[in-house]
This record gives structure tokens, sequence and C-alpha cells, in this order.
């Protein structure tokens, strides 16, 4: 490989982990702020002015707290646990299209780590994988509260991923690529996806509620029967992983809802802009375009979060199972009876 390459994707995987470190630092204080004002207070506002340095002030409080480990046989699992949670939440940002490309040193970057043709099932399986961060945490913490936060959280995660992936197999019908720069494409100016496939969308975003266990789904962590949850015996930075993990897993979905629904880095005029502003300030813009649809996702997270009542696990089931899946299935054979009869009529000539 071309020693340029390695150094362009070496650059671009970098800016990407620190863009979502920075986003997972700051969406902790999104959350406090976003809560203050739906609940009419002010929030954090001592740290700096307006409480701008508060994500700073909490890691170094959990740097600087005692860590301490529970009785358990089980220690490599221990700090193995969080490792994984925190990997597998970065590892899904390697397949995204940030944006298009940029024309620099005479050549063209494309801005994603790596485009690989089944993107969709690469991150797929990474999410499968972050099921074991969170049981192998819970149940090597030995403790009873721990382990049941665990399976909660393992047996709704695998649950609803069941219901997301079905509900992703109508928009693969319908563009007909695992690719996500291919989907990205395909949805130019305002060509996208959310208004064809709009059940698949509102399906793909409850399963994301509940894929980064976040309220109304978050029965994994509800305080009044499981205490903290999966992470309880946890402390320091371990704990701190686990609560990195789950806003950057949020900033991640985020992503792949505003890529896979919403025109991803694409905008009303954007071939205007590259034939009269030119290629880098076009997908300059884009860039600024796809992160403004990923702060306004984040904000629907913590809306919903301090808006809507946790569910009981029965009902969190009877939603996935009984429900979603059912959708999911109706909706691929809707779709697969529309793109027959598309089919059928260029077929005939009409």
């Amino acid at each position: 490989m071309d020693s340029t390459i390695i150094i362009e994707k070496s650059v671009i995987i970098l800016a990407v982990f620190a863009i979502t470190m920075v986003m997972a630092m700051y969406s902790t204080l999104a959350e406090r702020k976003i809560a203050a004002w739906l609940q009419d207070r002010i929030g954090p506002n001592r740290a700096g002015k307006g409480g701008i340095l508060q994500p700073l002030a909490d890691g170094m409080k959990l740097f600087a707290k005692e860590e301490f480990e529970p009785n358990t046989p089980n220690k490599f699992l221990f700090y193995v646990g969080p490792a994984i949670a925190m990997s597998t939440a970065l590892m899904t940002s390697a397949v995204i299209p940030w944006g298009d490309r940029l024309h620099l040193f005479g050549r063209d970057i494309i801005l994603q780590a790596s485009d690989i043709d089944n993107a969709m099932l690469y991150i797929f399986a990474i999410l499968s994988i972050g099921v074991y961060g969170i049981m192998i945490g819970g149940w090597a913490s030995n403790n009873k509260f721990s382990l049941m936060g665990a399976v909660r959280a393992g047996s709704q995660m695998v649950s609803y991923e069941v219901a997301m992936g079905l509900s992703i197999i109508a928009l693969l019908m319908m563009t007909g690529s695992l690719s996500l720069r291919e989907i990205s494409l395909q949805q130019e100016g305002l060509h996208w996806n959310v208004f064809y496939q709009p059940l698949s969308f509102l399906i793909f975003l409850i399963c994301s509620f509940a894929e980064t266990n976040r309220t109304p789904f978050d029965l994994a962590e509800c305080e009044s029967e499981l205490i903290g949850g999966y992470h309880t015996e946890y402390s320091s930075m371990k704990m701190g992983f686990y609560l990195f993990a789950e806003y950057a897993s949020m900033f991640i979905s985020s992503t792949i809802l505003a890529v896979l629904f919403f025109g991803g880095y694409n905008y009303p005029g954007m071939s205007w802009a590259v034939e009269n502003w030119g290629v880098n300030i076009a997908n300059v813009i884009g860039i600024g375009v796809l992160f403004a649809k990923i702060c306004f996702f984040i904000f629907f997270y913590m809306w919903v979060r301090w808006t809507i009542p946790r569910f009981r696990y029965d009902q969190l089931m009877h939603l996935g199972w009984r429900i979603l899946i059912p959708l999911s299935i109706l909706n691929i054979m809707i779709t697969g009876i529309v793109i027959l009869r598309h089919e059928l009529l260029a077929f005939l000539g009409f």
C-alpha cells in the first residue's frame, strides 16, 4: 500500500477518534443543560463560562477517584468488560462517510476511514460484540444486582438487534447496496431514504434507543431496582469507560441514522455549490450539515430521556418481539411488492 494512503487514513482515523471522544465528553454537558432547560433549572455553570469546562472537570474527577475492586475471582474479566464496551463503541465509526471528498495536495481525499462493500454487516457484527462488554462486566463483578442488570441489558440488546436488522433489509432492498458511501451518494439533494422508508426509519430509531440503553429502554440501569445496573461495582475510569461508551454509542447511532435515512452529508444545492464554490468548500459545508443532523438526533435522544417514563421489562420485550419484528417483516413484504411492481412495469414498457 502507498505510504501516502497510510498517512492519509491514519490522520482520518485519529480525527474521527478525537471527534468521537469530544462529542461523547460534551454530550454529558449537553445532557445536563437540556435536562435543566426542560426542568426550568440552570444546570452546571461553575466550571468555566456557562459550565463549558464541566466535562474536563468530570474526567479529572474520574481519574482521581479511588479505585476499588470487588472480591471477585475474575479480575481479568473485570478489567476487560469496560475495555470491550469502549472499543466496540469506537470501532463502528470506521465505515461511516463523514463527507464526500476534499482535493488537497493534488489528490482527492475520501473522508472515510474504510469504504467496504458490506459496511452494514460490519456495524451489526460490532454491535453484537458490544453485548459481551456488558455481560462480562456484570458477571465478573460478583454482585447479583450487576448480574441482573447485565442479563437485562444483554437480552434487550439481542432482542432489538433482530428488529433493527429486519428494518434495514427493506432499505437495502431499495438501495441495492450495503456500502454506507453508496447509500449516501444515492441520497443526493432531498432524495432522502426517510421519505421512501418511513416505517423502516421509525423501527430503526426505536431500536437505537434500546441498543444504547437510553430511556425509555434503560431497564439495565434503573436505579430504583438495580442500584446502578451492570457497572455498580465499577469506579474511577473503568466506570468512566462504561459511561463514555454509552455517549459514544449515542453519537455513532445518531450518525448512522443521519447517513442511512437523512442523506448524510448531502444537502439541497450541493451540486450547485460544487460547481460555483469548488469541491472543498461544498464538502466542508456537507460535513457541517452532517454534524447538524447528528446534533439534532443527540438532542432528540436527550429530549426523550427527560420526557418519557421508563417501560416495564415485559412491555419492553412485548414491543420488540410482538410489534417491531412483525412490522419489520410487513415492511419487507410491502417493499418487495413495490419493487416487483416497478420491475414488471419497466419490463412491459410502461
